[in-house]
This record gives C-alpha cells, sequence and structure tokens, in this order.
C-alpha cells in the first residue's frame, strides 16, 4: 500500500502561528503516524512548544501506538505552561488506522461518497449540544474555546479511541478551519480534491474566513490517504 500526505498551514491574525504537524513513518514498525496540533494562545513558548508536541506525538505513535503518541506528547507540557489540544492517527499493516484525541481538532473520513466526522469536539459548546433540550437556545458558538481536555490533562480514560477502515481518505483539522467552514461546504472540497492530498490540504486552508470581529484563527489541515 502506498501512503501520500498532504499538509497546509495559513498563520491567522492574532500572532505567530501556534498550530504544528508532523510526520513519521517508523522503520521498526513500517507504521506511519500523523499528528496535528492546535496550541492555545500566540506566546513564545507555546509557538516554540507546538511543533515539539506534533513531532513526539507521530514519532512515539509509530511505534507504541496512537494511545502512547498522544499522551507522550503531554508529559511535554509544563504544568502551569502552555497547553494545546492534538489529534494523532497512525497507519496498521493492512491498510486501517487508529485515531485518539484530545480537544477540539478534529478527523474526518471520506469513502469517495461522504464525509463522516470521526471525533467529537472536547469543549463545553459540543457538550451542550449533545444534552441540551433545545440546543437552539444554549449560545454554543461563544461556548467552544472551553474545552475540558487538552493534551496536558489527558489521561488513557479522556483519550477516545477509533478505528478507521482501508481504502478511505483521512483528514484530520484544526478549528481555524471547521469553526468557519461548514459540513456541507467541506464535503463539497473533498470531492473535488479528492485525487491530491495537498491540493486538498491547500484547498481547507484557503476556505478558512475570518469571524465577525475581523480576526482569523491559525488554520492547517492533514490529509493522508492509505492505499
Amino acid at each position: 500500500m502506498t501512503i501520500t500526505i498532504g499538509i497546509a498551514q495559513r498563520e491567522g491574525t492574532s500572532g505567530p502561528i501556534a498550530d504544528a504537524a508532523a510526520t513519521y513513518t517508523s522503520t521498526s514498525t513500517d507504521r506511519t503516524a500523523v499528528a496535528l496540533v492546535d496550541g492555545m494562545g500566540h506566546g513564545a513558548d507555546i509557538v516554540r512548544l507546538a511543533p515539539m508536541l506534533a513531532e513526539t506525538a507521530a514519532r512515539v505513535g509509530a511505534v507504541r501506538g496512537a494511545l502512547a503518541g498522544l499522551l507522550s506528547a503531554g508529559l511535554l507540557v509544563n504544568d502551569p505552561g502552555p497547553d494545546a489540544v492534538g489529534v494523532l492517527a497512525v497507519t496498521r499493516a493492512d491498510g486501517s488506522a487508529e485515531l485518539v484525541w484530545a480537544g477540539d481538532c478534529r478527523g474526518y473520513r471520506w469513502d469517495g461518497s461522504g464525509l463522516q466526522p470521526l471525533t467529537t469536539d472536547h469543549n463545553l459548546a459540543a457538550y451542550l449540544t449533545r444534552v441540551a433540550k433545545d440546543a437552539g437556545d444554549v449560545p454554543v458558538a461563544a461556548l467552544a474555546d472551553f474545552v475540558g481536555v487538552t493534551l496536558g490533562l489527558a489521561v488513557p480514560a479522556t483519550v477516545p479511541f477509533v478505528s478507521v477502515p482501508a481504502g478511505v481518505t483521512l483528514i484530520l483539522t484544526t478549528d481555524g478551519i471547521h469553526d468557519s467552514v461548514g459540513q456541507e461546504e467541506l464535503e463539497v472540497l473533498v470531492h473535488a480534491h479528492q485525487d491530491s492530498p495537498q491540493d486538498l490540504a491547500e484547498a481547507l486552508v484557503a476556505a478558512a474566513r475570518a469571524g465577525r470581529d475581523g480576526e482569523r484563527d491559525d488554520a492547517t489541515a492533514v490529509v493522508m490517504q492509505h492505499r
């Protein structure tokens, strides 16, 4: 099987980019890991730390598995100190993959006919959307920044695991993309660029919009095909 990966980033308007992505293929396991990290804030510490978190998650994940990779990245987060959220996918020999996450980075799968979300945001907005009797009365968008699980807080019991079947395209995004681009528009972009992971990653980043205040978040997309 051949693995093709595309990565694209665009810095937001609030300061130096604190998103980071990394890929790594282990020569001992022949597994490939792709990690996406979204640092909280734009201070010098998190801007420097975010690439280390992504690299650690990918390198450990490719050897020890997805959960070990994500938790190892969390060990690099100081207490107190800058924190981050992230998602990590690691391939298996049969072409499938395992995916774990902490926070509100997202994973999607594309099978050629539909775009399926694989993750659920670990924030107050997502929680209230799920449990509120009338979600229309809850200002969920204003609560998206209240993240309940981060890399620094992650433990095995709070890190969900999803098995991704073989033969699909895996798409990872930071909230700078999926908070401003709706599911239907995402699906149109994926359909249009499904044959080129790099073109798709660039299209997703280009589609990210500014908020009503004119500010634009960092935007990063990682696309992996394992076929």
